[in-house]
């Protein structure tokens, strides 16, 4: 669906409009109706992708009434499963074959919720706040997908939810605060590392959406992401993603909330935790926070003496080496253009190219000829 709408706009934006009505109605009744979870999963991701596309204007009121109920009955038949599974493990003719049927049937309700998730994300960054009244008994549900004693899917995949309402729908998203913030907080430190990374991203929005009315939560979250940070096991490969997550909210922080940090304790700390590896999406943000540091002169990031930059060209190409630096990103010309500054000081860039293996330096060379 969501193609046929990108071949209809060569027809222009009236015929491209009178198509996507022609869809709209359909799509929204077949999200309600629908019994086979694949084929549901498929119109969910589709819907959202066209609304997505499409952008505001494209759902009225009665869309919003619709949707929101429709969604609420698909979370209430969520928990309504997950009570019955647990009935069924009680059961005396419970054994393995009836636990590995059940898990199937978990894993297609978990995958129902990422498209309930998926919807919302598209109408939420297409509408923003003004949709929020519309889906406020949907939100009052959602707060039990995030309660501790719910399966870690329900708490990660509620926690994305409740990130996209404080992404898209801020400043107004406060007025919902009480539904989230306490368990997003506690979160952070969840045995759960999907269930941590939600949380960390959605501090990290907070810092840089939420507005002030969320300043004291950011200060209280700050000591919890660098304990997540600092644990032995935080960069395995089960919990790296969650971790630096973690690290790049605590960058954002710094550069959308220094009010709520000692930007001077942490940021030394925040250095020596990059570059990010994993999360190409989080790595960005905090390239394009060293640039801001950097171009500004910042004493700290700098160094006495410039004596921190072998450390910075050591991040910036790794960063490029592995791909978490694109040519495309805005950010690849403000790194390239800190690396032209140094070139003009021939010992300088001596020191700072000596310290790099040869694919470090190739990475340094690529992001200059290309950036």
């Amino acid at each position: 669906m969501p193609l046929l709408l990108e071949c209809a706009r060569v027809r222009g934006p009236e015929y491209l409009t009178q198509m996507w009505h022609f869809m709209c109605d359909a799509l929204i009744k077949a999200i309600g109706t629908e019994p086979d979870s694949d084929v549901l999963s498929e119109i969910m991701h589709s819907f959202a992708k066209c609304v997505e596309l499409m952008g505001d204007g494209c759902l009225n009121n009665e869309h919003f009434e619709e949707l929101g109920g429709i969604l609420k009955g698909k979370l209430e038949e969520h928990f309504k499963n997950q009570e019955l599974r647990q009935a069924k493990r009680q059961d005396e003719d419970y054994d393995e074959q009836v636990e590995e049927t059940l898990q199937d049937e978990d894993e297609n309700d978990v995958y129902i919720l990422t498209k309930v998730s998926d919807v919302l994300h598209s109408v939420f960054s297409s509408y923003k706040e003004k949709v929020l009244p519309w889906f406020e008994q949907l939100l009052q549900l959602i707060v039990q997908l995030i309660c501790p004693n719910r399966p870690w899917a329900d708490r990660q995949w509620g926690l994305c939810i409740f990130d996209d309402v404080i992404e898209h729908c801020s400043p107004s998203s406060f007025k919902y605060a009480e539904y989230f913030l306490r368990p997003m907080l506690q979160s952070l430190c969840d045995t759960s590392p999907e269930v941590r990374q939600a949380a960390a991203y959605g501090v990290g929005v907070m810092a840089q959406y939420g507005g002030d009315n969320y300043r004291p939560f950011c200060t209280e979250a700050l000591p919890l992401l660098v304990g997540v940070i600092q644990a032995a096991d935080s960069r395995s490969k089960e919990n790296v993603n969650a971790t630096e997550n973690c690290i790049s909210a605590v960058g954002k922080l710094m550069r959308f909330r220094p009010e709520c940090v000692n930007v001077s304790e942490v940021l030394p700390h925040w250095l020596s935790w990059l570059p990010l590896k994993e999360d190409k999406e989080e790595a960005v943000h905090t390239f394009h926070f060293l640039c801001d540091l950097i171009e500004s002169n910042n004493p700290i990031v700098l160094g006495p003496e410039n004596s921190n930059l072998p450390k910075i060209f050591l991040i910036i190409a790794d960063g490029v080496a592995n791909e978490s630096v694109k040519t495309e990103d805005a950010c690849s010309k403000r790194l390239a253009n800190v690396i032209r500054q140094v070139q003009v000081s021939a010992g300088l860039w001596t020191q700072c190219v000596s310290t790099l293996n040869e694919t470090q330096q190739k990475a340094i060379q690529d992001l200059l000829n290309t950036a």
